[in-house]
Formats: structure tokens, sequence, C-alpha cells
């Protein structure tokens, strides 16, 4: 049997973040090949990976980021099973450094990003190996990216929310994270009026309709209340009509004019695991 020394243990398990007896057991049945180590590492994440596919992989976390120049941003959530799994800091230090990797190459997808080289492997056979080392389903639930003339990201306490927002122009960064802590807050389903779908506005018509003609309002005030629910839905659920959250008496649109006259929203980004 090949001597397995303990720099070599050391060695594969920096490169596989495997645990240190994973590591030692791959190396004596690879008789100390290092490349066949790997594979036996791999091959073990894919087993449980395999076994594991039908599991619900419901925690995890959920990151977001901006290139050095503020103009690309990207949001990831990297699912697993347990919250004791998304807690720990190598999971969140793997699922960062894919994040890393998105900035890196500009991935256009989640498909793409899985595909791009990571050292001398891909994303996706990397997160195979992981899986390999916590024992979990490990899986990329979420890929977000905007760009824009300043883009600000949010990573809420928790790491189970993150958002992104572009801007128009660029601003002061503070003005980018309130916006995004905004958007954190409220969920917004769109920027503006005419940004929301045809199918959702029908619908609150719809259900203003109904509320009228359960309350007994009259024939010809029954499509004035309809239009007044679609404006209440407006002003709660579009993100430049809301009300600020840091000062109620201005809407969000209100706030970034009061900065710049020019400053708007382009698109932005929200994603939770938390229901």
């Amino acid at each position: 049997m090949a001597q397995i020394s303990a720099a070599d243990v050391s060695k594969l398990r920096k490169t596989t973040g495997a645990g240190m007896m994973d590591c030692k057991k791959a190396l004596q049945e690879a008789e100390g090949d290092f490349d066949k180590a790997i594979g036996i590492i791999r091959k073990k994440g894919q087993a449980i990976a395999n076994k594991r596919a039908d599991r619900e992989a419901s925690e995890g976390v959920v990151l977001a980021k901006t290139n050095e120049s503020g103009t690309l941003g990207v949001m990831i959530a990297l699912n697993c099973e347990t919250d004791f799994v998304a807690k720990n800091a190598d999971f969140v230090s793997f699922a960062s450094s894919i994040l890393d990797k998105a900035i890196e190459t500009n991935s256009s997808s989640s498909e793409q990003l899985l595909q791009e080289k990571f050292g001398t492997k891909s994303v996706a056979d990397t997160i195979i190996e992981q899986i390999g080392v916590v024992g979990e389903k490990i899986e990329l639930s979420c890929f977000e990216k905007i760009e824009a003339a300043q883009v600000v990201s949010y990573i809420h306490h928790g790491n189970k929310l993150a958002t992104l927002v572009g801007l128009s122009t660029i601003a002061d960064i503070e003005i980018g994270k309130d916006v995004a802590m905004q958007i954190a807050a409220m969920s917004p389903v769109a920027i503006d009026k005419e940004d929301v779908p045809s199918d959702i506005i029908e619908k609150e018509k719809e259900i203003g309709r109904d509320q009228a003609i359960k309350e007994g309002k009259p024939e010809n005030m029954i499509e004035r209340i309809s239009e007044g629910k679609v404006n209440k839905f407006f002003k709660e659920n579009t993100l430049l009509n809301q009300e600020f959250t840091k000062d109620n008496k201005l809407t969000v649109r209100q706030y970034l004019q009061n900065a710049n006259k020019e400053l708007t929203v382009t698109s932005f980004k929200r994603f939770t695991l938390v229901g």
C-alpha cells in the first residue's frame, strides 16, 4: 500500500473540500494517485447526488454581489437540505466562490454558469464534489443578473433573501442601498404601473368588482370602485409608487428625484428562500 502523507491529505482536502478521513481513504484507494483520488471523491458525490435526487433542498443561502465598477450585479441561491449546512461557514464560502465565478465570467444563465471552469473542473462537477462532502443534495436554484449604469446589491441578515437594483445613472451608493432594501422589505411586483402584466391588472379589477357587488354598491359605481382597487394595487405593489419605507411622506420615485431628476430604476431582482 502506498504511503499517504499528511501533506497529501491536506492538499486533497484543500482541492476538494472533503473531510480529512475521506481524503485519506480516497488516496489509499487510489494508491497515492492524486487525480484518481479526486475522481473517487467526485464519484462519491455523484452517488450521493443520485441517491438524494428526490429530496427537497429548501434550505440554503441567497447571495448577491456587483463587479468592481458597479455596472454588473449577480444573484444566486445555492440550496441544501438542512439549515445546519446552510449556516456552515464553508458552505457559505463555497456559494460565494460560485457567485464570484459568475461575475468573473459574466455568465448569462445558470446553465452557462454550471459549465464554467472552476479550477480544473466545471462548476457543476464542483457542486457534485460538495454533495459528497456535506452528504446532502445541493443545487443552484436561482441565477439573476442585472447590467445598468449602476447596480447595487443587498443581502438580508441570515442570507435567505437578497436583491439587486439597477439605476439609470450613477448615484450615491446609499441611495441604491435604500432602494435595494425597499425591494427586500416591500416585495414589489414591477417597477411602475405600465410594467404590471395585464392579467394581474384584470384580476385586481375583477376582485374590485366582486367586492363592490357583494357590498351592494350601485351599478354605476362598480367600475369606478374597480379602478380604485387597481390604483391602490399600483401604489402598494409597484416600486416607484410605493411609500418609501424610510420616509412615508415620499414615494420611492420622489425619493430618487430629490437626489437627481433623471434618476430612476431600470430593473430589479428579488429572491428569497423564506416562504
